[in-house]
């Protein structure tokens, strides 16, 4: 295995000089066109070559703010080759985060998609007073050349640097092909500063080795072939999709960039007809509701037939799971009992399973190309009934967990042979164990705090230390901060997090996310927030979906001038509570203190930056804020 996440590319170009790297559209509307490997990999070194020569020094860190796009990665790669490191956002970051993070890491120069990034940080440009040069993705317009102008900031666009870089080379042979070999495992590949779903974001410094680690195992469990086709739709920031990018490029595979909006990642699966789909969890219940929804209008007997073969399809799936030892389990079981059980249900359910499958399912799997192989989530909580719907139709979904500090990879379900609700066990080179609270090592079966430790785990925060000293161990064990519980083969199952759970005034410890997960499984609620610390008993806030709202309204003759009036109406109140009491209950193996007394409707959908990190997690330490008086509302006597 290379040293280096460039030499690692390097490697792929030489195996591969021919085949397509990268997939884009060179403009709204038109078709795809590719990159391959050679000339992507010649682009970054001539990219590399232009850094060098405006004097960009091995550990420099760049400032890098741009959304997913080819020249991100030929980018990231050229100033990795020179032993820079970059510090990445998206185009959504704020004014304020993007002031903190470039003055923090004190950046000369600061790679952007386009004007409105240069317009965005010369805006602050006071607060980042190393801030020397902009090298542009997009033709700049002239206002923002000249708000750069007049703030002492110097605008480059990338080809211009890429052209001067391979001039530049041909004067200096041998110079960019020395700093390639320069470079060291424990060398800093990137500063990501966390979205922060609990405050001020920290800036995890990540190596090329804690990329590297994975991908010695990773495509093993999500198998890449050389010409496969990776449609990527997340923030190339976020260090899931990165490392997705590098175990993806590293295989011979391409990447084909899209964006997670139903209008334009469905045509672009129809164009692309890919084999693999890496996405947070979000996305793929996007997948799921859309196909809901398009039986939904149908309606009629099509509908029928459908929702018949779903139930069907899942309890064969379930019968399956139990019988072959499938679903994660704390204890072993006496199999011969569930087969004398199961076995003639099993037995009368396959012919039905197989007809649903032949004139429902292959049509529903045919939405997504006759190349799709896997979707993996990752980047968040992937909620149980999604899980048990794509395993029923027969669409492979693997489910990931990570953090940023863990560069992200811990555990992954292997595409072949997968244990349901579960993350799978940890990838090699990574150690995980299970502690309480005081730090002592819990046995399988019970549920603690997941430490982890191995050639993943970051170097710390960068200027930090007593950051890092709070969760990271002097001999290499990383507080994860979330709950774990470690099933009978070693699987690892997710709980939730520490700093989530609810204690309410009896002492009672709630973990909300698998409340919410199972209350966003009516079709009439988009989002649950579950809420309560220091209440006597639960509430929540609950985001109904509008359109499925509005066509039952409709249907049962309720006269509404607006969405916002519609919420008003006690029939609605009515109709979500008794979704929300009937999908939360003891029968569903809920405690009684888990049950939501009381509830209040929010009528505007949740916003990254807003409301959600940009990982789309929900940032609680925000909703005490920005619904303080619907909350105060819920509990008022």
């Amino acid at each position: 295995m290379e040293k280096t996440l460039p030499r690692v590319i390097r490697e792929a170009s030489q195996k591969y000089p021919d085949v397509a790297a990268q997939y884009f559209r060179p403009g709204r509307g038109k078709p795809f066109e590719s990159v391959s490997f050679k000339e992507m990999f010649e682009t970054s070194q001539n990219f590399a070559a232009g850094l060098l020569e405006l004097g960009v020094v091995r550990g420099e860190l760049i400032g890098m703010i741009s959304d997913n796009r080819k020249e991100w990665q030929q980018a990231d790669i050229g100033l990795l080759t020179i032993g820079a490191s970059d510090v990445p956002r998206g185009c959504d970051a704020s004014a304020n985060d993007l002031k903190y993070i470039l003055s923090y890491t004190e950046v000369k120069i600061c790679i952007v998609e386009n004007s409105s990034q240069i317009k965005k940080i010369v805006g602050v440009k006071s607060d980042i007073p190393a801030l020397k040069t902009f090298i542009i993705f997009d033709e700049p317009n002239e206002e923002a050349l000249g708000l750069a102008k007049d703030a002492g900031v110097e605008v480059l666009k990338f080809a211009d640097v890429v052209l001067s870089g391979t001039k530049w080379r041909e004067s200096h042979a041998g110079v960019v092909e020395a700093e390639i070999e320069k470079g060291a495992w424990d060398d800093t590949a990137g500063i990501i500063f966390t979205s922060g779903t609990t405050g001020t974001p920290k800036g995890v410094v990540l190596s090329h080795g804690n990329f590297i680690t994975q991908l010695d195992e990773l495509w093993e469990r999500i198998p890449f072939w050389p010409n496969d086709k990776a449609i990527v739709v997340l923030p190339i920031w976020h260090v899931f999709e990165r490392l997705c990018e590098y175990v993806i490029l590293s295989q011979g595979a391409a990447l084909c960039y899209s964006k997670p909006i139903g209008s334009i990642l469905l045509p672009d699966f129809e164009a692309l007809n890919p084999h693999v789909l890496p996405a947070v969890p979000r996305v793929l219940e996007g997948v799921y509701e859309g196909v809901n929804k398009k039986m939904r209008r149908t309606g009629g007997i099509v509908e029928l037939m459908y929702n018949f073969f779903v139930r069907i399809a899942i309890w064969h799936s379930r019968i399956t799971r139990k019988l072959l030892r499938k679903n994660f389990r704390t204890k072993y079981d006496f199999i011969v009992l569930s087969w004398i059980v199961l076995i003639i249900p099993f037995i009368l359910l396959t012919p039905l399973k197989l007809l649903g499958d032949a004139i429902v399912f292959k049509k529903v799997r045919a939405m997504l190309g006759n190349n799709f192989r896997v979707g993996v989530a990752g980047g968040g909580a992937f909620a149980k009934a999604i899980d048990e719907w794509f395993w029923a139709v027969g669409i492979n979904v693997v489910e990931g967990y990570g953090m940023t500090e863990t560069a992200p990879v811990v555990a992954v379900r292997p595409t072949f042979n997968p244990v349901f609700s579960c993350i799978g066990t940890p990838i090699r080179g990574v150690e995980t164990r299970i502690v309480d609270m005081e730090g002592n090592i819990l046995p399988r079966g019970k549920k603690g705090v997941l430490q982890v430790k191995g050639g993943t785990v970051m170097k710390g925060y960068y200027k930090r230390q007593d950051l890092t000293d709070k969760v990271l161990s002097s001999d290499g064990w990383l507080d994860t901060g979330d709950l774990a519980i470690e099933g009978v083969h070693g699987e690892l199952k997710i709980l939730g997090r520490v700093k989530d759970t609810i204690v309410l005034s009896g002492g009672e410890n709630v973990e909300p996310l698998p409340i919410e997960a199972k209350i966003q499984e009516s079709r009439f609620i988009t989002a649950a927030v579950v809420v309560g610390q220091d209440q006597r008993n639960l509430g929540a806030l609950i985001l109904p979906n509008e359109e499925e709202l509005k066509i039952w309204a409709k249907e049962n003759k309720i006269d509404f001038k607006d969405f916002e009036d519609l919420v008003k109406k006690d029939e609605v109140y009515k109709m979500i509570d008794d979704e929300i009491q009937n999908l939360v209950n003891a029968k569903n193996g809920f405690r009684m203190f888990e049950k939501i007394v009381k509830f209040a409707f929010l009528t505007k959908p949740f916003e990254v930056g807003r409301e959600l990190s940009a990982k789309q997690e929900i940032m609680r330490y925000k909703l005490s804020e920005l619904y303080a008086k619907e909350i105060t509302g819920i509990f008022k006597v």
